[in-house]
């Protein structure tokens, strides 16, 4: 049998001995092909690099044109405390809104999104964008809003309070108590913990992504329990303890506190969204004022 021998490996001195070998006129046209070849790569490579670009997503509501902000009651549709932090939203310079929810608050959360989303529509009517504020349940109800009517092409911010995202065993315990007297009705079983609706959530995700998302929560809520239910794997993730330890902070107390409110107004910001740290707890609290 033959033996094969390997390829010997060309190195650029033995290229250039070659290629000084070549006369001018084979020299010039091996230079013309070489440059041939890299334009055709260059054209079939173009359309695959300009496709990958068409393909991202587009129209997200520019980070520095602010408008109305719509604030989302939660489990009882209340509206008492976000009248407080909308009024201090006013008076920061905005426009605020507190949404009207149906059936009281307590109706199926989804039916809750699609009234969110006859706001949302008449807000970009007269703005460039609009914020949300959802408080306890009602960061549930942005949630649904974001994945199910393409909010993350709407929205500019999202700001949660409190949010119970992977459900609280209060409405578990709720349930077990009332269990068929209609003490437990349709948003409050949808936020026991592994329900259908809170498992459809967490497996899936709207297509174009999370807008900016900022979700508070307090390390004393016994209404969201565990408290770290208001966590999100895609949201800048800050307990009010985090920031100013000494904090005491109930659930009902998160849309007024003013550490929560100074979060909240910076967040209604330009800056890119970011986690404050103890070194602003007080300049926080005064930016509540």
């Amino acid at each position: 049998m033959a033996r094969i021998r390997p390829a010997r490996r060309l190195t650029s001195t033995a290229l250039g001995r070659r290629l000084g070998a070549l006369s001018p006129r084979r020299r010039w046209f091996l230079g013309v092909s070489v440059a041939a070849v890299v334009v055709l790569v260059g054209a079939l490579a173009g359309p695959a690099v300009v496709s990958s670009l068409d393909s991202q997503p587009t129209g997200y509501p520019a980070q520095d044109r602010p408008g109305t902000v719509l604030l989302v009651p939660g489990y009882g549709g209340g509206t008492g405390s976000l009248d407080v932090l909308a009024a201090r939203i006013r008076a920061a310079g905005r426009q605020a809104a507190v949404v009207q929810l149906p059936d009281g608050g307590v109706g199926d959360l989804n039916q809750q999104a699609a009234v969110l989303d006859g706001y949302v529509a008449d807000a970009l009517k007269s703005g460039p964008s609009v914020d949300l504020i959802g408080y306890s349940a009602g960061g549930v109800v942005v949630r649904l809003w974001v994945e199910q009517h393409d909010g993350a092409a709407k929205v500019r911010r999202v700001i949660t309070l409190g949010s119970p995202f992977h459900g609280t065993t209060v409405a578990a315990a709720g349930a077990a108590v009332g269990a068929g007297t209609g003490a437990c009705p349709s948003a409050c079983e949808q936020l026991i913990p592994g329900s259908s609706l809170l498992t459809q959530l967490d497996a899936g995700a709207p297509a174009a992504g999370h807008p900016p998302w900022l979700s508070v929560w307090t390390q004393q809520d016994q209404t969201v329990v565990p408290p770290t239910s208001a966590e999100l794997p895609d949201a800048v993730n800050v307990s009010v303890q985090s920031v100013c330890s000494g904090e005491q902070v109930s659930h009902s107390q998160l849309p007024t506190d003013a550490a929560v409110v100074g979060m909240v107004l910076q967040a209604l910001g330009t800056a890119p969204l970011a986690a404050p740290d103890p070194s602003q707890c007080s300049a926080l609290r005064a930016l509540s004022r």
